[in-house]
């Protein structure tokens, strides 16, 4: 596995309001989804790092058949919490490198929200592939950071912070927008999927500094931080948001969807 792997242990420790603190992904991704790999209820779906459902509800909502793998113990019991009133739905506590579904269960789609990098890669897409129905299709998109021109000076001043407590990835600044996604390509290069779709989405969400903070507190960096490095940190964005007349801050998101049949 990657030097970074385990990180993913640490958002179990966010399993009380990542749900709340994260944003919905777009209705149009899920159009897309949809629209793409032709799927309709009740395909049964397997949902890779569930966390506690945010992208569980709105499929099981359409009324698919979902089995979701979720490391974390925390997160898996929300997501069970959430999923309840659906009989087709259900969380199994286990990292996706070795769970094993019941003999011959086969999935129409496996999808991945904001968790596939989480995954061994030298594991995945054959795993992927292997549970896969023929014709099947795996779906991996990730909510991220984006800097469109004009975007909110905050931003600018607090990584400033950031570099000075030593948590700045060295990368150059501002980050420079519509950034290759690599995806489409290990999807080639695994050899068991062809690309098949691939869309973008980008919205923008005001945040209050107790919501903005909420939302930091689910994100793997921040909860492995030093206290003392985070506790600065905070105190510089309640600082910087305190001067702003409506205290808000407005950030950019982007989605980047990449769809692939089985070979």
């Amino acid at each position: 596995m990657s030097g970074d792997l385990p990180l993913r242990a640490t958002f179990d420790r966010a399993a009380d309001f990542y749900q709340d603190a994260r944003p919905d992904y777009p209705a149009e991704l899920y159009s897309d989804l949809l629209a793409i790999t032709a799927i309709t209820p009740p395909a049964h779906l397997l949902e890779v790092g569930c966390g506690p459902g945010k992208a569980t509800l709105p499929l099981a909502r359409m009324g698919f058949r979902i089995t979701a793998v979720e490391l974390g113990a925390a997160l898996a019991a929300e997501a069970r919490q959430r999923l309840a009133e659906f009989a087709d739905v259900s969380v199994i506590t286990s990292s996706f490198e070795d769970w094993e579904p019941p003999p011959g269960v086969r999935f129409d789609l496996a999808y991945a929200a904001t968790a596939w990098k989480w995954v061994d890669p030298a594991v995945k897409y054959a795993k992927a592939a292997a549970l896969l129905a023929p014709g099947g299709h795996l779906a991996v998109w990730n909510a991220d950071h984006a800097f469109p021109a004009g975007f909110d000076p905050f931003f600018t001043e607090i990584q400033k912070v950031y570099e000075e407590i030593g948590e700045g990835d060295g990368s150059p600044w501002p980050p420079r927008e519509n950034r290759p996604d690599p995806t489409a390509t290990e999807f080639d290069a695994s050899g068991h999927f062809t690309v098949v779709g691939t869309r973008r989405y980008v919205w923008a969400l005001r945040y209050t500094t107790d919501e903005y903070i909420a939302l930091l507190d689910t994100f793997s960096g921040h909860i492995a931080m030093e206290p003392a490095k985070r506790e600065h940190l905070y105190r510089e964005v309640r600082r910087l948001l305190a001067a702003r007349p409506d205290g808000r801050l407005v950030r950019h998101w982007s989605v980047g969807l990449t769809i692939g049949r089985r070979l």
